[in-house]
């Protein structure tokens, strides 16, 4: 899951070159990537009930094969439509899998272990995060500056399209190659002995009374959206807010790494405190200051200052969402299945907030758009960390 995810940052400079994109349309990447989160997670949830959690694992790991298949394919042929309906697809598989890989991990052991489990997983993640820009701008991206500067050096249009022929075709084998894991581990978990779990009822929505939307689920939806959103910023964004300062691309195509490192470090470092010397909810307060103090010194500073901090927002964000999560289904009872789903859909935010950088960072700035959208989305999840961290809920079943 965490290759996959975070392969979007360095992508989209990768497609910005292929096609001669504008900053807006190569943005179409994570747009359509988290935009599928909203559209997939409530089926994704009818669909864990029908087939039970393994079931549900192996079918979402064979939409994940399916899209990185469908998207290696339309990018060797440069039909950037094409691609980015394979994003659609991956998207569909990974919101199919957010929606069953916690409730097997927690229920594959003794629960007294299951964050533990969560935790290794969670590690397994964001390793792979770091990996993933990495293999992907070396393996396949190569000197993409020099390749870039080629293309505009180039005055035939066939010797220019004989350039980007050659380039997009670097992405074929290991894309190729990820989706043919992706089928391997998939009939790999359908036929290894896990037990075939199934996934908590989910109430039929037309016999809702509204009860399971109370404030602190709204609110939560909302927290969620924003939060998704600025991690997408710090991560997916990063390279293009390094462009802006004249970073080169050999560069700046490495920057997502630098981002899930920071992450990775604030996700070991809350295993570690949280709750021996802080609450989870506390330390989520902190990471929203933390989140607002960076990025008012990414707003004052340039260059490689500048995008360290917005990198080190990867540290404030590791707390956020292992915390959003819990606080928000608090008290969901037998709902906590569409509970989930609805803040799977939130992942959305991670294609609205970006876009609307891309499309006002040109009249506006580059670090003044960032800021007027990070520094509010901080202080509303903070807000809502104050009012809600703290309330108890009973379960909506067992309320009178």
């Amino acid at each position: 899951m965490g290759f996959v995810t975070w392969m979007n940052g360095p992508l989209i400079s990768f497609v910005r070159v292929v096609f001669d994109l504008s900053d807006t349309t190569a943005f179409l990447v994570p747009m359509v990537f988290y935009f599928s989160y909203f559209l997939f997670s409530l089926p994704a949830s009818f669909l864990a009930r029908k087939l039970g959690l393994r079931g549900g694992l192996s079918t979402s790991l064979l939409l994940c094969a399916a899209g990185v298949a469908l998207f290696g394919q339309f990018i060797a042929i440069r039909l950037y439509g094409g691609a980015l309906s394979g994003l659609l697809v991956m998207g569909a598989g990974l919101s199919l899998m957010q929606v069953v890989i916690n409730p097997l991990v927690s229920l594959l052991g003794p629960p007294e272990r299951a964050a533990q489990r969560i935790a290794i997983m969670g590690v397994c993640n964001k390793c792979a995060g770091i990996l993933a820009p990495i293999v992907l701008a070396t393996l396949v991206m190569g000197d993409i500056g020099s390749i870039s500067q080629r293309v505009q050096d180039a005055t035939d249009p066939m010797a220019r399209n004989a350039i980007l022929t050659g380039f997009v075709h670097a992405i074929y084998g290991p894309y190729m190659t990820m989706a043919a894991i992706l089928l391997v581990t998939a009939i790999g978990v359908a036929i290894c002995p896990l037990p075939d779990l199934q996934a908590p009822a989910l109430p039929g929505l037309r016999d809702s009374t509204g009860h399971i939307f109370r404030p602190h689920l709204v609110f939560g939806i909302a927290a969620m959206f924003l939060y998704v959103g600025v991690e997408v910023m710090a991560g997916d964004a990063i390279g293009t807010y390094g462009q802006g300062f004249g970073l080169p691309l050999s560069q700046t195509r490495f920057f997502t790494s630098l981002t899930l490192t920071a992450m990775l470090g604030g996700y070991v470092a809350g295993f570690v405190i949280v709750p021996r010397v802080l609450t989870q909810e506390r330390l989520m307060e902190l990471a929203c200051i933390l989140g607002g103090m960076l990025t008012v010194i990414a707003f004052l500073t340039h260059g490689y200052v500048s995008v360290l901090c917005v990198a080190l927002l990867g540290a404030a964000n590791a707390m956020l969402m292992p915390t959003i999560f819990p606080i928000a289904i608090r008290g969901a009872g037998s709902w906590t299945p569409l509970a989930s789903a609805l803040l799977v859909m939130a992942y959305s935010g991670g294609a609205v907030i970006p876009q609307i950088y891309v499309a006002l960072k040109p009249v506006i700035g580059l670090q003044t758009m960032f800021a007027l959208l990070v520094l509010p989305s901080y202080l509303a999840i903070l807000i809502y960390a104050r009012r809600y961290g703290q309330t108890g809920l009973l379960p909506l079943d067992q309320e009178r």
